[in-house]
């Protein structure tokens, strides 16, 4: 039944969450710290409070993380999402993450509900800010960095992610509302699928009598009809997955 309802799919929804970039050695916030960070908890690191508070702190964070970020690779669940769009099918791929690597992977037109370290914006204003193109280089223990000046107002940019407290982009959360209510498959892969409002896209896709299969190493199911599950990593499950569908479309 899984098998024929992935062949007679034609407009797929892939859903990503932190397990996929976790597969690439991208730290997860569940993870242990060392250095400064080893003294605060990076959710708390995450919110419009601290980096009020704590400028200089927060940005030394994200430029952390983001040095870290590209010096990750694309993983194999990267590249067989990105060959996924070469199978004739209409693919649109959402993702929790906030790092680039399914860009660098090859796929175009990711919708990012959290936004992105690649995209960080003036705190005042909101105009956007252009980031160096090298690499941050940042001492692997972290450090206090005070965040550039927004050329538009002069106010201190801040890194263009969803902080908690904050509402998820409306044109990004807009998209993936509509290709989950237009899908025929969806593909929920490392994510837990339990935080709101991510976590209302397979319930959507069900609802309009899409199939959802889960892949991740402790996939739950949703209690709907049409409904999968596959247990284990993105990098294993995915690229067998993606070449049936390319071998079969």
């Amino acid at each position: 039944m899984l098998a024929t309802t992935l062949r007679a799919s034609q407009r797929v929804l892939v859903l990503t969450g932190a397990g996929v970039s976790a597969e690439s050695g991208i730290a997860t916030f569940r993870d242990a710290l060392t250095g400064l960070w080893a003294n605060f908890d990076p959710a708390r690191l995450a919110t419009v409070e601290a980096f009020e508070h704590d400028p200089a702190l927060v940005w030394g964070w994200y430029e952390w993380r983001r040095m870290q970020v590209l010096a990750a690779q694309p993983n194999a669940a990267h590249r067989a999402i990105a060959d996924l769009a070469a199978s004739g099918r209409e693919v649109t791929l959402v993702t929790q993450n906030v790092d680039d690597l399914h860009e660098r992977a090859g796929s175009i037109g990711v919708v990012h509900l959290h936004g992105s370290l690649q995209q960080p914006r003036c705190h005042a204003c909101g105009a956007g800010h252009q980031l160096p193109e090298q690499a941050p280089r940042e001492p692997d223990g972290g450090r206090r960095l005070a965040p550039p000046c927004c050329e538009n107002c002069g106010g201190k940019v801040r890194p263009g992610v969803v902080w908690f407290g904050e509402a998820l982009p409306s044109a990004a959360l807009e998209t993936a509302f509509a290709a989950a209510a237009d899908c025929d498959l969806l593909l929920s892969v490392g994510t837990s699928g339990v935080v709101y409002p991510a976590a209302q896209v397979p319930e959507i896709a069900l609802r309009a009598g899409a199939a959802v299969l889960h892949i991740n190493p402790q996939p739950q199911l949703l209690g709907g009809g049409r409904e999968w599950a596959l247990a284990g990593t993105a990098a294993e499950v995915l690229p067998a997955l993606v070449a049936q569908l390319r071998a079969k479309y």
